[in-house]
């Protein structure tokens, strides 16, 4: 087959791949708002979305599953495109931005808004999680680029390590000093989309927009990056420019997705890596299945820990480590992924 022709089947292949996906996220989707302590057939979830009419169910669908499920897909879809954001700048097949401290800057400097400085509102306490991302970006790249061979990806996701654990330690202190940001904390902390107010999500899509907007214009800069620098350079690119766009598509998602559901991890890590292997290294078509399996993937956790401790309910961010912990060994141990 000529190279034209190959060229069109993969893109009939992977635009084939993603509708599916997109299937998948539709009847995850519909399970979210079907499935919960108390179990609502689809056809009463749909009349009741058609034609609200105050009754129990219509409360239970429109007032809190449904601004529930619309949660789970915008942090899913942000917590996915973030990781490959990562992965890509950085080279680095570890890359997460809950590995990385991107999550751990987000969440302190949330704590530090509302329970230090009382700061209530998500329009006043996001730009500190904003800030507080993009120092821990900083921070960790600037620790993983001493030493010989420059930022390697074990010495990243070890700079990672070392200022996800200090700023845990600075959060700690913090909410030791309140009892109520303590009790407020102990449930964010861990990753939820249960008890959220539905007003978050509104607020904060601007921002999400915004990332997702930068996550692409970035597409084809990450895709010249994994040459290498210098035939990046060689090829016109602004590495310095690049970097910086990149970076701001991070922090603006990861640090909108820790505001609004806590420090989720390993969505940002695992999601890349199974959308390569679908759709290859490309990064227009990783950062669309990224978007859309991030999604999935909340989505069945959080369906997922509904339905283990029911009447109860085990939240999102603990069934995704049992995913994420697994994954991220096997990971590591693969040496030929040294760099992407």
């Amino acid at each position: 087959m000529p190279t034209t022709g190959r060229a069109r089947a993969g893109v009939w292949t992977r635009s084939g791949l993603l509708v599916l996906a997109v299937a998948l996220l539709a009847v995850l989707s519909a399970a979210s708002i079907a499935v919960g302590s108390r179990e609502i057939q689809l056809a009463e979830v749909f009349r009741v979305l058609v034609n609200p009419d105050g009754a129990w169910n219509d409360a239970v669908v429109n007032g809190m599953r449904v601004p529930r499920t619309l949660l789970g897909l915008a942090v899913g879809t942000a917590l996915g495109v973030a990781g490959a954001v990562m992965q890509g700048l950085t080279r680095n097949p570890l890359g997460d931005p809950g590995l990385l401290g991107v999550s751990a800057g987000a969440a302190f400097g949330v704590v530090l808004a509302t329970g230090v400085l009382g700061i209530g509102s998500l329009y006043g306490y996001v730009w500190f999680a904003f800030a507080g991302a993009l120092v821990a970006t900083v921070v960790v790249h600037v620790l993983g680029s001493h030493g010989h061979g420059g930022a390697t990806p074990a010495k990243l996701a070890l700079a990672g390590a070392a200022v996800t654990a200090f700023l845990s330690a600075l959060t700690g202190a913090l909410i030791l000093m309140d009892t109520n940001a303590l009790n407020t904390y102990r449930f964010w902390s861990v990753g939820s989309l249960a008890g959220q107010d539905p007003r978050l999500l509104p607020q904060v899509l601007p921002f999400l927009v915004a990332g997702l907007l930068l996550a692409a214009a970035s597409a084809s800069a990450l895709d010249t990056l994994a040459l290498g620098e210098d035939v990046a350079r060689a090829l016109g690119q602004r590495l310095g420019w690049t970097r910086v766009r990149a970076a701001g598509a991070i922090v603006l998602l990861a640090g909108s997705a820790v505001a609004v559901a806590g420090p989720i991890v390993f969505v940002g890590l695992v999601i890349p890596h199974i959308a390569r292997a679908i759709c290859g290294p490309v990064h227009r078509w990783l950062l669309a299945f990224s978007a859309v399996l991030g999604a999935c993937l909340l989505l069945a956790a959080d369906v997922a820990g509904r339905v283990v401790a029911r009447p109860e309910e085990v939240q999102v961010g603990i069934v995704v480590a049992f995913v994420g912990v697994p994954f991220f060994i096997a990971v590591a141990r693969r040496r030929r992924l040294a760099e992407l």
